[in-house]
């Protein structure tokens, strides 16, 4: 349901970026692969179970989940902040489908989360290589840029992915509760990571950042975040009585 979002996302890029018409344009085509990704998975879902409606679910989630689409200007503070956002983003979706590809033994589930993790690899450099270009204009220190990747990272817990999983799994009977949603979600979605993917996530955090993507700095990072996602792991499977 978050990536079928992906034309909210545009519209709100095309106004942080009104007068970068090719930027613009690349985002346009972002948009519609992003859509096409949450188009097949909810395919997929619909096959594997039947009972369940991808459509009826995602309008409950864009009636309950908004964008700030009237916004004219990053919410990041820059232009450099808000491509290094995405490329957080990008990270983070190029990992989970390559991890979940990984954990599944449904082949065409694999083969569809390849084909995305794939895409999702080719919009980090995208984002990437106009956020090199913005940097040039705006000079972000490092540290600032090293605050807006970990605020972004951080940021995977809020309501966006705790709203879809109730979305596509709760009754509307139940009310929604970010806390039992999120634990419910993160719970499960941690669990298919290995050390592996967290390294390569890894490379592309600092490479975003303008820090070596390879190297001591980069172990020491993955074991650092391998770490802290598996003691994350253990408090949302210790909320969730379905996992604990």
């Amino acid at each position: 349901m978050v990536e079928r979002n992906g034309m909210d996302y545009a519209v709100y890029l095309g106004r942080v970026f009104r007068d970068d018409p090719d930027f613009r344009g690349a985002t346009d085509n972002w948009a519609v692969e992003e859509v096409q990704h949450g188009d097949a998975l909810g395919k997929w879902a619909m096959l594997a179970d039947p009972a369940w409606d991808f459509e009826a679910a995602f309008l409950r989630y864009r009636s309950g989940y908004k964008l700030p689409l009237d916004a004219d200007a990053s919410i990041r503070g820059s232009r450099t902040g808000e491509l290094i956002a995405r490329c957080m983003v990008e990270t983070g979706t190029s990992s989970y489908y390559t991890a979940l590809a990984d954990a599944s033994q449904e082949p065409v589930l694999q083969q569809v989360c390849r084909l995305i993790a794939a895409d999702e690899y080719r919009h980090f450099k995208l984002f990437y290589d106009h956020m090199r270009r913005y940097l040039v204009r705006e000079n972000l220190s490092l540290l600032t840029r090293l605050r807006i990747a970990a605020g972004r990272i951080t940021e995977s817990e809020d309501d966006e992915l705790a709203y879809a999983f109730h979305c596509g799994n709760e009754p509307e009977s139940l009310a929604y509760a970010h806390d039992r949603c999120i634990a419910a979600y993160m719970g499960r979605a941690m669990g298919f990571y290995r050390l592996r993917h967290i390294e390569r996530s890894m490379g592309m955090v600092l490479k975003s950042v303008g820090l070596p993507p390879r190297g001591r700095l980069s172990v020491l990072g993955t074991k650092l975040a391998w770490t802290l996602m598996q003691r994350r792991r253990r408090k949302f499977m210790g909320g969730d009585p379905l996992l604990a």
